[in-house]
């Protein structure tokens, strides 16, 4: 990971100032790299890598560091990582092209390996979060939205990352068939605990636990699942307040506390929770096909920390 954090810090280099100063102050923001470290952690799993695991862990940093600067000029975010987002300090513009030439280095660093099959899985991943993006965008305060279409929303725009990042971990690693097959089933179920984790946190966490402030998915109009539950079974009364809300940049922490009390009476975050942790049991059950080994171990072991943030 030291390898991997040289890597991302030096191509975030530019001689245009402003590309290195906005990358950097999202990159060293505090940041898991959790991506990347499930990428080193699947590679090591099956000692038989090239070193492309590097380049490989550093691309899907910036990957996911240019949808979070895209997604706050979508979202008109103000918060990100715990301080003003990106756009706050340099506009959107910015905020907009820096992603972009993130990405760029994103796949300079893949075709570097000279890996083709792993450049499509991961040229397969953009593809599909930028659809889920814009599929969730498209369900923006729609009250007709389904728990299918928030399984969908979650599994393109979030979980594809993950199963991207642990596959071409274990194909840098030498694993055969199986082996990756294993490795991404269990990055696609991880992906999907750790995104209803997060959604529930925008309402059951303290503010802060995500980096932003609580109830912003219900002021930007996000269809999350404890809100599709909650709108599914309220009364009218209840549907009312819930769309009064919803989509209302200026929604009051009264409003978003009326909100989650009805969540409460319905009990949509601990229903959500039950679903993450169905995700989380499916990806521990992944790995099982693998020998025992301290990577596994650390694998099983970022499964039970991702959902455990929510207790």
């Amino acid at each position: 990971m030291s390898r991997v954090n040289e890597l991302i810090l030096s191509r975030a280099h530019s001689h245009v100032d402003m590309v290195p100063e906005l990358a950097r102050y999202l990159i060293e923001s505090g940041g898991k790299r959790l991506r990347p470290m499930l990428t080193v952690a699947a590679a090591q799993l099956f000692k038989k890598g090239t070193g492309s695991a590097i380049n490989f862990a550093a691309a899907v940093e910036f990957m996911h560091n240019a949808t979070l600067l895209h997604d706050d000029v979508v979202d008109e975010s103000d918060m990100r990582r715990g301080k003003p987002a990106a756009r706050m300090v340099w506009g959107n513009k910015a905020s907009i092209l820096v992603g972009d030439f993130l990405l760029g280095q994103a796949f300079m660093m893949m075709v570097e390996t000279g890996d083709i099959g792993a450049l499509g899985v991961l040229s397969a991943a953009s593809a599909v979060m930028a659809e889920g993006e814009v599929f969730q965008l498209s369900k923006t305060g729609d009250l007709t939205t389904t728990p299918a279409d928030y399984a969908e929303v979650i599994r393109a725009k979030t979980a594809v990352l993950f199963q991207a990042a642990c596959e071409v971990g274990a194909m840098s690693g030498g694993a055969d068939a199986a082996g990756r097959q294993a490795l991404a089933r269990y990055g696609l179920e991880l992906g999907n605990a750790f995104q209803l984790v997060d959604d529930v946190l925008d309402y059951g966490g303290q503010a802060g636990t995500l980096g932003k402030n609580t109830g912003d998915d219900l002021r930007e109009g996000k269809m999350t699942l404890p809100v599709i539950l909650a709108l599914s079974e309220g009364t009218e009364d209840e549907r009312a307040t819930i769309g009064k809300a919803l989509g209302d940049a200026e929604a009051t922490d009264a409003q978003v506390n009326a909100v989650v009390a009805i969540m409460e009476r319905y009990k949509t975050l601990e229903r959500t929770l039950e679903q993450a942790q169905g995700h989380a049991r499916a990806a521990q059950q992944a790995l099982e096909i693998l020998p025992q080994s301290e990577m596994r171990a650390l694998l099983g072991e970022v499964v039970e920390h991702s959902v455990a943030r929510a207790f």
